[in-house]
């Protein structure tokens, strides 16, 4: 054995020693790799020149000139800085040059789980780098005698590197514990409004609660759907609907995409029903880490309050770095699957509430039905209510689909939108109640994705639907579900994010249970006592905490006039025979709304004004004289939000104005013999400048916009403008104007006018 082992220095000696002869004998020489370069310069040298005169040259021959040589000059510039890179580490030892390799390498990963703060990750790598090798070349010039060989300038050197390095270990490591600067309070804009004279949707009802589960009976690694579940469940095949399951993820749970087994706990009131139903769909989240039990605050609340809450298990469609191999191959396309489950799940129930030996024999309200999913668990509800009504699998129709449910409402909580798309499409949604939850501070969803799904929500016959959104200053990803608390993402990720702008959990729990009991006591049982809430978060701030909220509303009584869908004429309204106009506007354009991260699927029209540089601004939406039928008990409705922009931005001393304030206008409604009745927007609230949601704990971290347009729900009653003005006639309204006239500048998005009886 010691003979071998004496032997391998050599065997491996002699294989280096023969590849570098070889090496050596095949290897161009100065002259050859001159030539090369030379061959690749005249190779590129017309490529640039041709794309040079194309770019250039129209602009004449002087400017053509001047832009080859910058052009030609940048590209020289940028192959000088690789050669210097090279040079520089090629001059390093192996070593160091492969720890910068396995930093680099580092970065790259931890930045594809948070592109949100690319820069934020980036720096925190970098500056570990450093600081890391100061410190380890510091201690070992220093250690084993290294200070006496030193020279003094070494010596020098090396205590400054050790002191540099401690320090910023030091400061490090204390911001990287650090949570980050607390929440800021935005400018207040809104005065108080009558509050509702309801009970708190958010406090306990009057039945008595139990609690069971069911599931396959089989699981592994949970005894709740295991050994102590009350109910078995047959598995279902699933394995159409799903790509890249991968055999580590079968031997976690002991079974692949066609044997999905349907879990869920359940909390339900005592007592005869029948109750309306509600399924509660977690997102994504470790699936080692099982996120199901997360929404327990909600299923208690829920059951006291008459409903049978049932939170399903969805943890094996999750992310698994093992099972994935960290990101190589995920599951794609899997919230389809999700949607699909949901619906299976619902099957479950049906024949439940028809089977005499079952203990939820009768006692389920198949007629009220609502799903709450949060993350993309957000998405797959909006999936599920719309394969609800198919009977084919839009991707694939060998799939059949026999459902039917009655579902009412749904409840997106945080949710991804576009993950999934039928057939290449949006989903879209029709004739289902649907309020939206979002928080400004989402280190996971960044934008207000919800808003796309809320957008595509259409009413196409009479009925009692509504829409609602509520955007939350303060309010994160995880908070919703108790389970996952207030870090988005794992650690270190988490060191680079804002974690001290957050509310409290037990605040942003209290907000989803306020808006999805009072939205289910509403769309469910009917109690439209709380639908004054979802108009203005105002008539709930008893209820909710301190913070600052955006609402918006629409429901299938709305008869909207202006929606800026329909074409790229800016002078045509949505509903025909209608006008549109502008006067004095600096900025007046249609476009589609852009977010955060993407666009909000949704097009308005942007409107600027400034009243330095021109008389009072006004935009005009003339009726159509047919189609409207108004009194005096109809709502003036229509949408708007801070667009944050610059409202003169083709002027060269154009910028900042002063610290942005609440914007207020006039709303004036013109009828058919001229008279004409004004008001405020601060009459029903002022405009909220946009919420700046910083997710990083400094503001170089993220490439993205800290703030995006979030509309806000306005609504005045025609009522009051007879009031301002009694010759006003609602019947024979004619024009509606906004006028720029209470705010000295700004831009905001308009969208979503119409009326409602």
């Amino acid at each position: 054995m010691n003979s071998v082992m004496e032997n391998k220095p050599h065997l491996f000696t002699r294989i280096r020693e023969r590849l570098r002869r070889l090496w050596g004998s095949v290897a161009p020489g100065p002259r050859a790799w001159r030539g090369a370069a030379w061959g690749v310069l005249l190779a590129l040298a017309p490529i640039l020149l041709v794309a040079a005169y194309n770019l250039f040259a129209p602009a004449g021959v002087a400017r053509f000139a001047t832009g080859t040589l910058l052009f030609l000059a940048a590209f020289a510039l940028v192959g000088g800085l690789a050669t210097l890179v090279w040079r520089t580490f090629k001059g390093l030892p192996a070593f160091y040059v492969w720890t910068l390799a396995c930093a680099a390498a580092t970065s790259g990963l931890l930045a594809l789980y948070a592109l949100p703060v690319l820069f934020g990750i980036l720096a925190f790598v970098l500056g570990a780098t450093v600081i890391a090798s100061l410190l380890g070349a510091s201690i070992a010039v220093l250690a084993r005698g290294g200070w006496r060989e030193a020279t003094g300038r070494r010596r020098t050197i090396a205590v400054a590197g050790l002191a540099l390095g401690a320090a910023g270990l030091l400061w490090g490591v204390a911001w990287l514990l650090d949570d980050g600067p607390p929440l800021a309070s935005p400018p207040p804009v809104t005065a108080p409004a009558e509050p509702l004279d309801m009970p708190d949707p958010s406090q306990p009802g009057s039945y008595a609660m139990q609690t069971l589960f069911y599931g396959s009976g089989q699981d592994r690694h949970r005894a709740e759907y295991g050994a102590a579940v009350a109910l078995i469940t047959a598995p279902v095949d699933g394995s159409a609907l799903v790509e890249r399951w991968t055999g580590l993820r079968t031997s976690y749970w002991g079974f692949g995409p066609e044997a999905l087994p349907r879990n869920g706990r359940v909390w339900y009131p005592e007592g005869t029903g029948p109750f309306p139903l509600v399924l509660i769909a977690h997102g994504n989240h470790a699936m080692e880490d099982f996120s199901d039990a997360g929404y327990a605050y909600l299923g208690q609340l829920l059951a006291s309050r008459g409903f049978i809450a049932v939170s399903v298990d969805e943890n094996f469609l999750n992310l698994s770095p093992f099972a994935e191999g960290v990101i190589i191959r995920t599951l794609q396309e899997e919230n389809d699957l999700r949607a699909w489950l949901l619906l299976e799940h619902l099957r479950l129930w049906r024949d439940w509430n028809a089977a005499p030996d079952n203990p939820f024999y009768q006692k389920v309200d198949l007629d009220n039905v609502a799903l709450i999913g949060h993350s993309r668990g957000g998405e797959a509800v909006a999936v599920a209510a719309a394969f609800n009504r198919l009977r084919y699998y839009p991707d694939d129709a060998t799939v059949r689909f026999d459902y039917g449910f009655n579902i009412r409402s749904l409840v997106a909580i945080a949710p991804v939108d576009g993950q999934y798309k039928p057939a290449g499409r949006e989903t879209a949604l029709e004739n289902v109640n649907y309020l939206v939850l979002h928080g400004a501070h989402d280190m996971d969803v960044v934008s207000f994705a919800g808003a796309r799904q809320y957008a595509r929500a259409r009413f196409t016959e009479g009925g009692d639907w509504f829409k609602a959104g509520l955007y939350i200053y303060g309010a994160n990803h995880g908070q919703f579900n108790s389970s996952w608390g207030r870090k988005d993402l794992f650690e270190p990720l988490m060191r680079v994010f804002n974690l001290g702008q957050l509310l409290p959990a037990e605040q942003q729990e209290q907000i989803a249970k306020v808006y999805i009991s009072a939205f289910l006591e509403t769309t469910l049982r009917g109690e439209s006592g709380y639908l004054p809430l979802f108009r203005d978060h105002r008539r709930a701030r008893r209820w909710l905490p301190d913070t600052t909220y955006i609402s918006q509303y629409e429901d299938a009584g709305t008869q909207l006039v202006s929606a800026y869908q329909e074409d790229i004429n800016l002078e045509t309204t949505t509903l025909p025979g209608g006008r549109q106009a502008g006067e004095n506007l600096t900025v007046w354009r249609e476009q589609l709304v852009k977010a955060k991260w993407g666009d909000m699927d949704n097009h308005a029209v942007y409107l600027g004004w400034d009243a330095d540089r021109t008389t009072t601004s006004r935009y005009t939406i003339r009726l159509p004289e047919r189609g409207m039928m108004l009194t005096r008990d109809s709502n003036l409705v229509f949408a708007l939000a801070d667009a944050n922009e610059d409202p003169a931005p083709e002027t060269k001393d154009a910028g900042p104005k002063g610290e942005r304030e609440p914007i207020d206008l006039t709303v004036e409604l013109v009828d058919r013999a001229g008279e004409v009745a004004r008001l405020p927007l601060s009459r029903f609230s002022f405009l909220q400048p946009q919420l700046e949601g910083r997710i990083g704990k400094a503001a170089f971290m993220s490439p993205l916009p800290v703030s995006e347009v979030v509309f806000q729900h306005f609504e005045f009653p025609l009522a009051a403008f007879v009031a301002e003005n009694p010759a006003f006639d609602p019947a024979g309204l004619a024009q509606v104007r906004f006028v720029f006239d209470r705010t000295r500048t700004g831009v905001i998005a308009l969208d979503d006018v119409g009326f409602r009886n």
